[in-house]
């Protein structure tokens, strides 16, 4: 927005004018790329995912003159089937970040400020600005390991956002400490974000029938490859559902295609092939990580698929832009206490041994 003039926003919401929007990760357009900076899944999707969507239009071409289920009803049974939940603890949006700006509207426009860790997914602040509530969240700090401290969430709040696992750093809280956030926080909501839980955390949808303040928010763009098509969704107590929906039809009655539906359905019908992939992810993972400390990079615990890591003898900004040069894209995130981290996306093996033979054998020789 620089080079928007002051007569020009004249137009804008006095609200816009202030706003700081989310940066996604690059997107760039360089030949021979190694795209480890947006925590895309290295593998495709399931064959059926490819095949549901060829047949929606097999179907009937005219298919996409009408528009699709307005409540994805195929898609909230395929998930409560795969999650072991019933239909009607299941909302589903554009992706989880559609997903958490309805549970922002929903629940924490409150008297109380919101509570969540300072280092986490960087969204939260827009939200909290988006939503008015910018000057009543408060931000609490991980501690000197980067986890988060049960006992700071103990304190008055109008409501609780937890990613698990942390984003970007990697770190899962176990289910333990979150139902002593739970048990804490009875008469405010608390949501927990597990965009990246299928790569080694426990999930907290097991907890949802015992706690009726609890939202847990998944996505399909990580462990299932379908962050092109943007499904995500959240598991909670019908009551907080029903506010979610009264959110949705009150911004957007018809939020999922018919191709997102149809690939979605499919994949969470395919739980061997998923559970291959992830399988693949996570031994990738663990041999990286290996391989990285070796060559004298700190790493944090991953549940993950990326890894949070550091060279303690070289600069994180320098190093990034040198891996660029080299056709390598890894995240830096120039912020406190976390500017001398990369968050580095878990690819292939082959992938992963090219981002350490340029390490090796170039940058740091």
């Amino acid at each position: 927005m620089s080079n928007i003039t002051a007569t020009q926003m004249r137009f804008w919401s006095p609200e816009v004018r202030e706003l700081e929007p989310y940066v996604p990760g690059e997107q760039p357009k360089i030949q021979n790329l190694l795209k480890l900076n947006t925590n895309e899944n290295p593998y495709p999707p399931s064959p059926k995912v490819v095949e549901a969507v060829q047949n929606v239009l097999v179907d009937s071409a005219d298919i996409l003159r009408l528009y699709p289920d307005p409540d994805a009803t195929l898609l909230k049974q395929a998930i409560a089937k795969q999650q072991n939940v019933a239909v009607e603890h299941v909302f589903v949006g554009n992706g989880s970040d559609e997903v958490l700006a309805h549970i922002f509207k929903a629940f924490f426009i409150q008297d109380l400020p919101v509570l969540y860790p300072d280092i986490t997914y960087s969204f939260y602040p827009v939200y909290s600005q988006f939503f008015g509530i910018a000057t009543k969240t408060k931000i609490l700090p991980l501690n000197e390991n980067f986890e988060i401290v049960v006992d700071d969430y103990k304190q008055p709040n109008g409501g609780i956002m937890i990613t698990n696992p942390n984003a970007p750093t990697s770190i899962a809280l176990g289910l333990s400490a979150i139902e002593e956030v739970l048990q804490a926080n009875p008469d405010s909501v608390v949501v927990i974000d597990e965009a990246y839980v299928d790569f080694g955390a426990e999930s907290a949808v097991k907890l949802v029938e015992k706690y009726d303040n609890l939202v847990v928010c998944q996505t399909t763009s990580k462990s299932r490859s379908l962050a092109g098509l943007r499904v995500g969704f959240a598991i909670a107590q019908p009551h907080l559902i029903a506010a979610l929906e009264a959110v949705k039809n009150s911004f957007n009655s018809y939020p999922i295609d018919r191709f997102a539906i149809a690939a979605a359905v499919a994949s969470f019908e395919d739980q061997t092939y998923f559970d291959e992939q992830n399988a693949k992810v996570i031994a990738s993972r663990e041999k990286l990580v290996a391989q990285l400390t070796d060559i004298g990079f700190k790493v944090l615990p991953s549940s993950a698929n990326f890894i949070f890591a550091t060279l303690p003898a070289k600069d994180a900004a320098e190093l990034a832009a040198e891996l660029r040069q080299q056709g390598i894209i890894v995240r830096h995130f120039n912020k406190p206490r976390i500017n001398q981290f990369l968050r580095i996306t878990i690819g292939t093996d082959q992938q992963n041994q090219r981002l350490v033979d340029t390490l090796k054998n170039g940058i740091l020789k």
